[in-house]
């Protein structure tokens, strides 16, 4: 579990490493905008010489359209300033989320089940738009500084005593934009917390829509989703009073500072130490020394951005499984588990599994709900590790493995199988290699699939959003996809369950008949499905309570119990085939 303080230094990592992805387009950004405030200091300085060339009657053309071209360039520089801002913003914004996207997806489901699937979304798309605007606001934010101090030196050059006088009260305006940092940070911080509660909220919600129409719960539901609301109304109330109280302050002692310059530049014209047109030029560079609206808005932009950073660091703190140097050797897909112990929320699910699979057996693993099935299934295969112990594949461990090895070699059924690609045949296909027509028919035959993918209008090159399925043939196709990948080990976590009667036998005969060479691992919920299987192992408890075949465990009331919930009479003849 990362905290926010373990997750400070991933996110300056990201900040860092996204700025140099765009790097060029931000130091040109940067550069833009500091020539545009460099042309924005020479202008005053320009129109006060104009100025008294004008009333000394003397020629001033040149000072004039040295004044029009500033002028013009300001214009053009600050054009090319908001196209680089805006690519420099997309392109950063593109890369964290790419980033981000794929270090989720190599963390796997413990970094969903830590955050939830709405927050996590509204982290890389909202917070990724957000942070990917930091590299551009620091930009700016430089220039931004240039222009007061720039300002404060242009009043040294005109006379020390105005640069003396705005020195004195500039410690107050300061102190004023650095508490506004901070506490806009921490607004931001809150606001964007609220913003993915309710997210989250919203895509289970979602998820659940059918059921929440069918209970009748929906204005219960909408009042669960908006629940955060009040808080996060709070939260923006309270980033605005920031703000507010923020330009209200600093807009209070800026004028203080302009009118202390302006009056001493006053008395310095009287004593006919300056002219009419420093006069100007020095009014004007106290209102860029005292620039306080623009700071104040290039720091709320980066307090937001290092905020969102925050919120993504946090996701990338996940650790990410490292995989390892090996090959697999030649064998038959012999499964090893070794002492594994998986702990979930402080309480042990799995506790010292040993469990052998011979190459090319099937093993049913079966247990009353909550009894560490699923997280068996996904430890085999390393979905996720364990937290002691280890698993082999034909000798080697899983953590050796490299990936590309691990994935060809591990196959996955699931439940409720997400079906990816834009139609039934790259669904089918995933992740592999362009592969015959005839292999991806045979992995549909053998998963019952092919005879209602041929009646869908365009057969297997049906669009998946054209193609109207049940849950049991969204998970024929599942199984489907599963058998294409002829690997050494296939795993299926209770991806039968949906199947009817007639069809999970015709799937599983056809696996046993030599429809899959491969070790095959089953969370099985029917006594008929651990039947047809070599042998059974039985989780109570956190541990393997028995191992062997289904007929010798059915005369244990308790192993009834795994698949009925009551103590069953029935014979092990009438729960085998």
């Amino acid at each position: 579990m990362t905290t926010p303080t373990s997750a400070a230094a991933p996110s300056r990592a990201l900040l860092r490493k996204a700025t140099r992805h765009s790097g060029t387009r931000t130091a040109a950004l940067c550069l833009v905008s500091t020539a545009a405030t460099g042309a924005g200091l020479l202008l005053p300085a320009a129109l006060g010489r104009t100025l008294d060339l004008l009333l000394a009657r003397a020629p001033a053309t040149g000072w004039v359209l040295c004044c029009a071209g500033l002028v013009l360039s300001l214009a053009l520089l600050d054009g090319c300033q908001s196209v680089l801002a805006g690519t420099v913003d997309a392109r950063t914004t593109a890369w964290l989320r790419r980033r981000l996207i794929r270090h989720v997806l190599a963390v796997g489901p413990a970094v969903t089940a830590r955050f939830g699937a709405g927050d996590l979304v509204a982290r890389l798309v909202g917070n990724a738009a957000q942070a990917g605007t930091a590299p551009g606001a620091r930009a700016a934010l430089l220039a931004a500084f240039a222009g007061p101090v720039g300002g404060v030196v242009a009043l040294a050059l005109i006379d020390v005593w105005l640069a003396v006088v705005f020195l004195a009260g500039a410690p107050v305006l300061a102190a004023l934009l650095r508490a506004f940092a901070r506490d806009t940070s921490r607004c931001e911080t809150r606001y964007q917390q609220e913003q993915g509660r309710i997210a989250a909220a919203l895509a289970e919600a979602v998820d659940g829509h059918r059921t929440i129409r069918a209970a009748g719960t929906a204005d219960r539901e909408t009042a669960r989703i908006l629940r955060p609301l009040p808080e996060l109304s709070r939260a923006g109330h309270r980033m605005w009073q920031v703000q507010g109280r923020a330009s209200a302050q600093a807009v209070a002692v800026a004028p203080l500072l302009q009118l202390g310059v302006v009056a001493v530049a006053g008395v310095l014209l009287a004593r006919h130490r300056l002219s009419v047109g420093e006069l100007l030029a020095a009014s004007r560079y106290a209102v860029l020394a005292t620039g306080v609206g623009m700071l104040v808005a290039h720091l709320a932009g980066v307090a937001r951005a290092r905020a969102a950073a925050g919120r993504l660091g946090e996701v990338a703190a996940e650790p990410a499984p490292a995989h390892g140097g090996r090959r697999l050797p030649p064998g038959p897909g012999r499964l090893e588990l070794r002492g594994v112990t998986a702990r979930r929320g402080g309480h042990t699910v799995l506790s010292g599994i040993d469990l052998v699979v011979p190459g090319g057996t099937t093993l049913a693993v079966v247990g009353r709900s909550g009894a560490g099935k699923s997280l068996l299934a996904a430890i085999a295969g390393r979905l996720t590790d364990p937290d002691d112990g280890e698993v082999l594949l034909d000798g080697v461990p899983l953590s050796e493995l490299t990936h590309d090895d691990l994935r060809r070699a591990v196959a996955y059924a699931f439940e409720r199988p997400v079906l990816l690609g834009g139609t039934v045949e790259e669904a089918i296909a995933l992740g592999l290699p362009p592969l015959s027509r005839t292999h991806l028919r045979e992995a549909a035959r053998t998963a019952d699939a092919d005879d209602f993918v041929r009646r869908l209008p365009h057969g297997y090159a049906t669009a998946l959003a054209d193609a109207p399925r049940s849950g049991g043939e969204s998970q024929r196709l599942g199984l489907a996809r599963a058998f294409a990948r002829r690997g050494r080990l296939l795993i299926l976590d209770d991806a039968l369950s949906s199947l009817d009667t007639v069809t999970e036998a015709r799937v599983t005969e056809a696996l046993a008949g030599g429809g899959s060479s491969a070790t095959r691992l089953l969370v099985a919920h029917r006594a008929a499905t651990a039947a047809r299987a070599d042998a059974v192992a039985w989780l109570d408890g956190g541990r393997v309570r028995a191992l062997g075949r289904h007929e010798e465990l059915w005369g244990t009331a308790a192993y009834r119990e795994a698949f009925t919930g009551t103590a069953s009479t029935a014979s092990a003849e009438e729960a085998c085939p």
